[in-house]
């Protein structure tokens, strides 16, 4: 077993395309016996998860207007708003020491050694009193991994209401009735906390919980043409927004892994063109589904034979089984 060494690196930079640049080219260059805790904000920003639709997920006119900006990043999930009351936290290593557990130790301890009871809650949640103040995606790449989450401190909640569409269906699924009442800011619990607090905690925590000693990354060893590049991407407008097709079907519907959006431009009864959007973890699932069905009949069996094959499912319980389940039950229906 390799022995872990700690490295971190806290960024002043509040730009969201040089922040995701430089996540990603930690992650796609975190040496093996590596772990790197990475701290970040961004100001005024919508992010949506990977294969979210922009314009259903964020009020993009009302966020560009206000001098906000869109990000999409490379993990799942679902869309978040970001200002200068949020910290953002990513792991970045390989899978040898990839521990999502022990990962959200680190967060958890943190936040308890500032006098709040925080906890676990579902399947990436982090919460205090049953609110939730911390939010996490997961995104791998070969062999490298990378776990990131959002930690609330001082968010102002009217513009988090303001900026994102949250679907009735997934607030049900909740159990609440608007999204202020889902969240909740840490400085509730910590009047006198600040965010600057926060990550001294973290970095503490971090070595408690990994038994080593952080060492920070030296911000002059960062290649700036290689920084650069990973921002003209991220602020790309194909990247942000993808492709906007004018369907001619459309079918949705929220499950217990999250929600799936498809929009399918059929003529002459085949399938022409085809746009999967969804807020589950799982990326790479939904990037197939265009491959799968472009091409094939409008014919609910046909859709169902096409997905199997593409998919190949493996274990009889994977998850993908249940979401591939789910969607097959959802073409029958609709079609």
């Amino acid at each position: 077993m390799i022995n872990i060494n700690l490295k971190y690196f806290i960024t002043d930079e509040t730009d969201p395309y040089k922040n995701l640049a430089l996540e990603e080219y930690l992650l796609l260059n975190v040496e093996n016996d590596v772990c790197i805790l990475y701290l970040w904000q961004n100001e005024n920003t919508v992010v949506i998860g990977r294969n979210q639709n922009p314009w259903k997920e964020c009020k993009v006119k009302e966020l560009e207007e206000s001098g906000g900006r869109l990000v999409r990043r490379l993990s799942g999930g679902g869309a978040v708003y970001h200002d200068m009351g949020n910290l953002n936290f990513t792991f970045l290593v390989t899978k040898e020491h990839y521990n999502v557990d022990k990962q959200l130790e680190v967060i958890i301890k943190a936040v308890n050694n500032l006098g709040i009871p925080a906890m676990k809650s579902g399947r990436n949640d982090i919460t205090v009193e049953g609110r939730k103040f911390s939010g996490n995606a997961f995104y791998s790449i070969g062999d490298k991994c990378y776990h990131h989450g959002t930690i609330l401190v001082d968010v102002d909640m009217p513009s988090l209401s303001k900026y994102l569409n949250v679907s009735k269906a997934k607030l049900k699924s909740k159990g609440v009735d608007s999204v202020k009442s889902r969240v909740a800011n840490l400085n509730e619990f910590a009047p006198n906390l600040t965010i600057d607090i926060l990550k001294d905690e973290l970095i503490k925590a971090f070595g408690t919980v990994y038994g080593s000693k952080p060492r920070a990354i030296d911000k002059l060893q960062l290649p700036e043409d290689e920084l650069m590049l990973g921002e003209n991407k991220f602020s790309s407008w194909d990247w942000k927004y993808g492709r906007k097709i004018e369907f001619s079907d459309s079918f949705e519907r929220r499950f217990s892994w999250g929600d799936i959006e498809l929009q399918l431009v059929v003529e002459g009864g085949i399938i022409k063109n085809c746009q999967a959007y969804s807020d589950a973890l799982d990326t790479e699932f939904f990037e197939m589904i265009p491959e799968a069905l472009n091409g094939c009949t409008f014919y609910s069996k046909d859709m169902e034979v096409a997905l199997k094959e593409t998919m190949k499912m493996n274990e009889p319980g994977d998850i993908r089984r249940q979401i591939l389940d789910d969607i097959l039950v959802l073409i029958r229906e609709e079609i």
